[in-house]
C-alpha cells in the first residue's frame, strides 16, 4: 500500500546532507582501501585462521555498534550531533597507519578496534543529524542518498586497492598508508561543509537514557530493534565473501575486486530503495531484501569457480542496498525526535552484540565444516528474520 507523503527529489534535499554524503564516501574509501585487503592479508601475510578473522571482525564492528548507544545518548544530551561526528571521523582517520605497521594479529585487532570506536562516534549522531535536518517526507531519500554516496566509496576505495597492488607488487603496506589521505580530507570537509541545524540551541538538558525517557521508545521501535538484531545475525562480516572468492581462486591482487562489484550494487540500489521507503510497505521491503539474501548465500555456498561467487557478491549488494537505508529510517519513523540519537544508538548496541556472535559464528563454521556451511547457516538465519518480520507491528502500512 503506498503512503500519501510526497515523494522527494534530489534537488530537494539539503546541501549538508550531500556533503555528510561525501564525507561518508571519502572515509569508506580510506576505510575500504585497508579492509578490502585485510582479511586476505591477516590470513597470508600474519597466518590467522578464519575464526581468527570472524572474531576480529565481529569485535570491531560489534564495538562501533556498541559505542553509537554512547555517542547517540550523548548528542541527544547536548543537543548537538556535529562535533561528536567530527571527533569519531578523525579517530578513524588516525587509526590507519597502524595497520600498515602490524606486525601480528593482536595489533591489527587494537587497530581495527580503534578505527571502529571511531564509526560508532560518529554513526549515530550523524544518523540524527540527516533526520534533524530533512522533513519526514524525505527521510528515505536523504538517508538513502547518504547511503549511496557512501558505498561510492566503499567500491572506489577496493579499485584502488586492486591498481596499487598491481603498481606495487602485492605491497600490502604501502597501500595501507595510501588510505590515510581521504581519511583526513573527510574530517575537514565535515568540520568546514556542514551546518547544524539551530533547533537544538538552548534547550534543557535532560539525561536521554533515564527511564522516564526511555519508556517513552514504543513498542514499534522495539520490533525494529528486534529485528535489526536477528537480521544481523543473518548477515555476517563481509570479510567472509573475500574469503570465499580467494578460496575459489580469485587471484590475490584482484580480491577487491569481491567489494568494488558489491559496493557498485549497493551504491546504485541505496538511494531508488531509500526512496520507495517513503512510499511502500518496510515489512514487504524487508522480506524481499532478505529474499535476495538468501538467495546470495545459496549461490556462495554452492559455487565451484570465483566467478560463480562474484555472482553472489552482487545479490549481497542489492540486498544491501534494499535494506540498510530502510532500517534507518525505520529507526527515525519510531523514535521521538528528541530521543533519535538514543534510539539509533539502542538499535546500534543490540545488531553490535549480533555482529559479534555472527561473525564468530560463520568463522567457527567454516573452519570446523568448511566454507559452505557459513553461508547455509546465513540462509537459514535470514528465513528466522523473515518469520519475524512477518509477525512484528512497526509498520502499519502492511
Amino acid at each position: 500500500m503506498a503512503r500519501t507523503a510526497p515523494a522527494g527529489t534530489l534537488r530537494q534535499i539539503p546541501p549538508s546532507i550531500w556533503m555528510l554524503g561525501v564525507v561518508s564516501l571519502l572515509m569508506d574509501v580510506s576505510s575500504e582501501l585497508i579492509h578490502s585487503l585485510l582479511p586476505v592479508f591477516m590470513v597470508t601475510t600474519l597466518g590467522a585462521s578464519a575464526m581468527a578473522v570472524g572474531l576480529i571482525e565481529g569485535v570491531g564492528e560489534a564495538t562501533a555498534l556498541i559505542v553509537k548507544v554512547f555517542s547517540g545518548a550523548l548528542s541527544d544530551y547536548l543537543g548537538r550531533r556535529k562535533g561528536l561526528a567530527v571527533f569519531g571521523y578523525a579517530l578513524g582517520a588516525l587509526s590507519k597507519p597502524f595497520f600498515a605497521f602490524a606486525t601480528g594479529v593482536g595489533m591489527v585487532l587494537g587497530a581495527r578496534v580503534a578505527d571502529r570506536v571511531g564509526k560508532g562516534i560518529r554513526g549515530a549522531p550523524r544518523d540524527a543529524l540527516v533526520a534533524d535536518i530533512v522533513p519526514p517526507h524525505l527521510r528515505g531519500a536523504a538517508f538513502g542518498l547518504r547511503q549511496a554516496l557512501d558505498t561510492v566509496g566503499a567500491f572506489v576505495g577496493p579499485l584502488m586497492a586492486i591498481g596499487l597492488m598491481y603498481i606495487w607488487a602485492n605491497d600490502f603496506r604501502s597501500v595501507f598508508l595510501v588510505a590515510v589521505i581521504p581519511g583526513v580530507l573527510s574530517v575537514v570537509l565535515l568540520m568546514f561543509g556542514v551546518q547544524e541545524p539551530e533547533a537544538h540551541e538552548g534547550a534543557k538538558r535532560v539525561n536521554p537514557i533515564q527511564h522516564e525517557n526511555l519508556v517513552r521508545l514504543s513498542p514499534a521501535y522495539w520490533g525494529v530493534v528486534a529485528v535489526g538484531a536477528v537480521f544481523t545475525l543473518a548477515r555476517f562480516s563481509e570479510a567472509f565473501l573475500v574469503l570465499r572468492a580467494q578460496h575459489l581462486g580469485l587471484p590475490l591482487f584482484l580480491v577487491p575486486v569481491v567489494l568494488v562489484a558489491m559496493n557498485l550494487v549497493y551504491s546504485i540500489a541505496a538511494y531508488p530503495f531509500g526512496k520507495l521507503a517513503d512510499r511502500y510497505s518496510h515489512t514487504k521491503l524487508l522480506v524481499w531484501g532478505l529474499v535476495v539474501l538468501i538467495a546470495a548465500d545459496v549461490v556462495l555456498a554452492m559455487g565451484a569457480h570465483w566467478s560463480v561467487a562474484l555472482g553472489g557478491v552482487l545479490l549481497w549488494g542489492l540486498h544491501m542496498g534494499m535494506t540498510q537505508g530502510l532500517l534507518a529510517t525505520m529507526v527515525a519513523d519510531t523514535a521521538p525526535a528528541d530521543l533519535r540519537g538514543t534510539a539509533f544508538g539502542v538499535f546500534n548496541l543490540a545488531s553490535g552484540l549480533a555482529l559479534l556472535i555472527a561473525s564468530a559464528l560463520a568463522g567457527w563454521l567454516w573452519d570446523r565444516f568448511g566454507a559452505a556451511f557459513t553461508f547455509y547457516g546465513g540462509a537459514i538465519f535470514s528465513g528466522v528474520t523473515i518469520c519475524l518480520i512477518l509477525t512484528a507491528t512497526f509498520d502499519r502500512k502492511r
